[in-house]
């Protein structure tokens, strides 16, 4: 690491690499090397603590004039880091811009997200024919057959999609389980149930709707972030924390009572949102509505 940054690198991007804060020691020892060049460093999702950020701004005091523009998103400088790194721009020699926002949806813990937690179940009159409910309508199944439901307006026609019955505002979160291949995610009841034109009506492709895509692509109206997928057994759970007078909707990971952050939508909502489900033409392919405990 100290070697790349001596050589005439000028930006480098480690988004989503756990590195933290041992390996951001070494590597602002390069970036306090007068031979570095970097002027671009992005390390959002990196788990950079306050330590981490004591390193950089003792590299950042050491060779003030090169880097212009510091990512530190989506980490926990806590307000020690983010006091020493601002005071490294007060040098007349620094260019230095820093990108410190959204860290504490980063952080948070799960016992605070406990507190919000919501009882959701699925509503069987805007389940695809396709979608068997069970275990008292927490349980999506895709089936080969039609399963024998009366048709409904606010049935899914054209995809295989459910939504929950409740419509959320204020602060919520629910967990699931679920086989890889689903789509997470929430929408304006006003979605449309089937039409020519797919992105109407499949969640996450259009402005009324938000969702995870497969565990590892973000999508809502036309936008898709992809992050790097994450290695935890194929059945595991993913945690929601919707805030809806923020404007936020976080996806985590939860594995053995810990919070994984994995991406938040920034936005302002408008109207009650519904959590919705959608599966792939495949079987064993299911979504659980797990008891939050």
């Amino acid at each position: 690491m100290k070697t790349v940054l001596s050589c005439n690198l000028r930006e480098l991007g480690l988004s989503n690499f756990t590195l933290q804060d041992s390996v951001v020691e070494v590597l602002s020892t390069g970036l306090g090397s007068q031979h570095c060049k970097l002027e671009i460093l992005r390390l959002p999702f990196c788990r950079v603590t306050e330590e981490g950020c004591d390193s950089l701004a003792s590299a950042l005091t050491s060779n003030p004039s090169h880097l212009r523009e510091l990512d530190l998103s989506y980490n926990h400088p806590g307000d020690s880091g983010v006091k020493m790194l601002s005071a490294t721009m007060e040098d007349p020699d620094c260019r230095l811009k820093i990108n410190i926002d959204h860290n504490d949806e980063c952080w948070v813990k799960l016992e605070l997200l406990k507190k919000y937690a919501c009882d959701l179940t699925l509503d069987p009159n805007t389940a695809n024919k396709h979608l068997s409910l069970s275990e008292g309508n927490r349980v999506v199944r895709y089936e080969i057959e039609e399963q024998p439901y009366p048709d409904h307006p606010e049935r899914f026609y054209d995809a295989f999609q459910v939504l929950c019955r409740e419509g959320l505002t204020e602060r919520h979160y629910w967990e699931t389980e679920s086989t890889d291949d689903v789509v997470l995610g929430v929408t304006y009841k006003g979605i449309k149930r089937k039409g020519s034109i797919s992105n109407d009506f499949v969640i996450g492709h259009n402005d009324k709707s938000w969702c995870m895509e497969y565990k590892t692509h973000f999508c809502h109206n036309g936008a898709d972030i992809k992050v790097h997928p994450f290695r935890n057994p194929s059945r595991h759970r993913i945690g929601v924390y919707l805030d809806w007078p923020a404007g936020t909707l976080s996806f985590y990971t939860v594995f053995s009572d810990t919070l994984t952050h994995m991406y938040t939508f920034h936005t302002t909502f408008t109207e009650p949102l519904y959590p919705a489900f959608g599966l792939v033409n495949c079987y064993p392919c299911s979504v659980s509505l797990c008891q939050v405990e």
